[in-house]
């Protein structure tokens, strides 16, 4: 039983530096300036307001491996239901840095998740609260889940991040992916910024492919040229370890305990006749004559195909960790 016990937590402290090698976390100091927080600095750039005169300021997002964890079993916790919290951090020029995160009492469905009077309420006395025990950071943005449908923002996420840009201001939108997190082992999140309402941004080289419902490719392709998407990076200090440490033995018990081919199958399904569409989809355009038709046949075979072989892989992804799970837990000691 000692034995057990001794492998379950080797196999903890294995899983956790996995997890924090997928998503290249990176160790700071602990007494490195971007724990410190300085009030008249903050409110200097507040007063300057640079993002008024640039509106791609913002270039990059740092999450703290605090922040992510909690972020992530959140919206874990939610299931097929969004859910939605608020980051508290800072500005460090053109870098947002998320110190720490609090769920919000709201949830909603297929992209439409919006806080009401009781979450504002909440919000304030969380944040009057937090600056009384010297947690001194600004609300900085909010966050949200799109279970299984990826990280991008819908026309009412762009409607509420706008409205945040135009009173909040710094304020960033993450994105978090819980679903697709748990079936390829790397946390899916995006964080955005919305452009002014009228502006046209430049014609940008095309971003990296990720898979997209097609019952939601219409609000994502309405709406995805009014904001841009920040660089996101990670961090870590040995100040976080304890708490990283209660955190890690819920989500990896949480973790261990459940079967992502068996939590995801209907995510599993819904990819395959989503797949099956878009196939047929691109068949029935093959019909058609013309050049321009073939080429654009050819590129959704070619999206298609990308589709598949993700799913391949978070299928396979699965098979393994089972059969991981099977060799430290169930194999007999002799």
């Amino acid at each position: 039983e000692s034995q057990q016990m001794a492998g379950g937590g080797d196999a903890s402290a294995i899983a956790r530096k996995a997890f924090e090698t997928a998503n290249n976390i990176q160790q700071v100091s602990s007494v490195d300036a971007i724990f410190k927080f300085n009030q008249a600095e903050q409110q200097e750039i507040l007063s300057k307001k640079p993002w008024e005169k640039d509106v791609n300021y913002f270039k990059e997002i740092k999450i703290s491996a605090l922040a992510l964890l909690k972020m992530v079993m959140h919206a874990r916790s939610g299931g097929r239901l969004e859910v939605m919290g608020l980051m508290l951090g800072k500005i460090d020029g053109p870098v947002m840095v998320v110190m720490d995160t609090f769920a919000l009492p709201v949830e909603g469905t297929e992209t439409r998740v919006n806080a009401q009077a009781a979450a504002y309420e909440y919000m304030t006395m969380y944040i009057d609260s937090a600056k009384k025990v010297g947690r001194l950071e600004n609300a900085l943005g909010w966050y949200h889940s799109h279970p299984g449908y990826g990280c991008w923002l819908s026309g009412i996420d762009v409607d509420t991040q706008m409205t945040n840009q135009r009173y909040q201001e710094p304020f960033v939108a993450i994105v978090v992916d819980p679903i697709r997190t748990m079936s390829s082992g790397k946390v899916n999140l995006g964080a955005f910024r919305t452009y002014p309402k009228g502006y046209s941004p430049p014609h940008e080289g095309p971003s990296e492919y990720q898979t997209i419902p097609l019952e939601k490719i219409e609000d994502f392709g309405v709406h995805c040229k009014q904001y841009y998407t920040l660089n996101v990076s990670y961090f870590k200090s040995s100040l976080d370890s304890h708490l990283l440490d209660l955190l890690w033995n819920t989500y990896w018990v949480n973790t261990l305990s459940s079967c992502s081919l068996l939590t995801n199958a209907s995510y599993t399904t819904q990819q395959i006749t989503d797949l099956n569409s878009k196939l047929e989809r691109a068949e029935f355009q093959g019909h058609s004559t013309g050049f321009g038709k073939s080429v654009e046949k050819g590129e959704k075979l070619t999206k298609a195909a990308q589709d598949c072989s993700k799913l391949t892989s978070e299928v396979v992804h699965g098979l393994m960790t089972q059969l991981i799970k099977d060799q430290l837990f169930n194999k007999s000691i002799k």
